[in-house]
């Protein structure tokens, strides 16, 4: 029998099965849905379902680069000890590759690694490892040189934080100074014209109130918002920043000395801005006596 695009739609949402997967378990078992559900299940397909809702907010990022590019990816696990193992690694290793290739996150999750799709792939190693997984997401830069640096590397290319630069001019190595020092500050921005908008009028409102508190006239206080906001861009803004590495030069300076200028850059870390479930073992273990 033919199956249909909205039986395949409700298996997967049933199951959590790739798509591939849940077409072939109808095809299987011409269109019964609870046979379908149970061809999958003996697959190990259908576990990655009971996983799906849990948080997932450790996992790696890895960099890769090729020539003039480098990608950065975020892999997420529920656990930092899915982080460890080698299956895990070597599957984030692979997905950093195809990203490459690629231009955003939802081309990443349909481009083929080792045969199989990036969805199906995770789909897969949810239901061999035993944890909820997620590509969460994916950055690149480009420039006449990129270099990348890996903060608490778990492997080759891949850690906690991962950080890429982008340099017109200079050389790799200078760039892998650059990439600690935003491993170590996290700028918000590279210069001031790509900082957003709305956090510098934030910030510029904030320091008037303070100064009016002051009670100074206003053109001392015109002044005062001068050199805060100033110091403001020093602290959030990579070209801006004292070099960690040369405190007594800014970023862009130390960049011009290696004939070089800083053109872009990434900076990810794992699991940053997702809300972590906190555990309540008390209350597990009342619910376990109970029950």
């Amino acid at each position: 029998m033919a199956i249909t695009a909205a039986q395949v739609k409700e298996l997967r949402e049933t199951t959590g099965a790739g798509m591939m997967d849940a077409k072939k378990a109808l095809v299987e078992t011409d269109g019964d849905m609870e046979a379908a559900i149970d061809w999958l299940r003996t697959k190990g397909l259908a576990k990655a379902a009971k996983k799906a809702g849990r948080t997932a907010a450790e996992g790696l990022v890895a960099v890769e680069v090729n020539g003039g590019k480098g990608v950065a990816v975020e892999v997420n696990s529920e656990t930092d000890f899915v982080a460890k193992n080698a299956d895990f690694q070597s599957m984030v290793a692979g997905i950093a590759k195809a990203a490459l290739t690629v231009s955003d996150v939802e081309a990443l999750k349909t481009a083929e690694v080792a045969g199989k799709s990036v969805d199906a792939l995770i789909t897969d190693k949810i239901a061999t490892i035993g944890e909820n997984m997620s590509l969460r997401r994916m950055a690149s830069v480009e420039g006449d040189v990129v270099a990348a640096y890996v903060h608490n590397a778990a492997a080759d290319g891949m850690g906690q934080i991962g950080v890429l630069v982008a340099l017109k001019g200079g050389n790799e190595e200078f760039g892998k100074q650059v990439g600690m020092h935003i491993a170590a500050m996290n700028p918000q921005a590279l210069n001031e014209a790509e900082l957003d908008p709305a956090v510098v009028e934030k910030e510029k409102q904030v320091q008037i109130d303070i100064a009016k508190e002051s009670g100074k006239p206003d053109a001392v206080i015109e002044k005062m918002i001068v050199g805060r906001m100033k110091k403001f861009m020093a602290e959030v803004t990579l070209v801006n920043q004292q070099f960690a590495l040369d405190t007594d030069k800014t970023v862009a300076q130390a960049a011009a000395d290696h004939g070089a200028e800083v053109v872009g850059f990434v900076r990810m870390q794992v699991g940053e801005g997702i809300e972590k479930e906190k555990e309540d073992f008390a209350a597990e273990v009342a619910k376990a006596a109970q029950g």
